[in-house]
């Protein structure tokens, strides 16, 4: 289970909520696999990576796709 969740967490395409109902934990735990699986600097490369992907939180790339035109953004001036 752990080599499984290992190599979707890697994936760029599948984002924390898929990986959470193919395999029921929350990103939290998640980032405890990896935590636990990899070898320190593979984890901290690896967290770098996901950080700053909006296709690993599926919110952020919805948002993205829309642009701000369509958010709740109102522009003060």
């Amino acid at each position: 289970m752990s080599s499984q969740i290992v190599r979707l967490a890697w994936e760029d395409r599948t984002s924390f909520e898929e990986i959470k109902q193919r395999t029921g934990l929350t990103e939290g735990e998640v980032i405890e696999v990896m935590r636990r699986e990899l070898k320190p600097s593979s984890f901290r490369l690896w967290r770098k990576r996901v950080s700053g992907r909006i296709t690993k939180h599926r919110r952020l790339l919805k948002q993205s796709l829309r642009g701000p035109e369509d958010s709740d953004w109102e522009d003060p001036s």
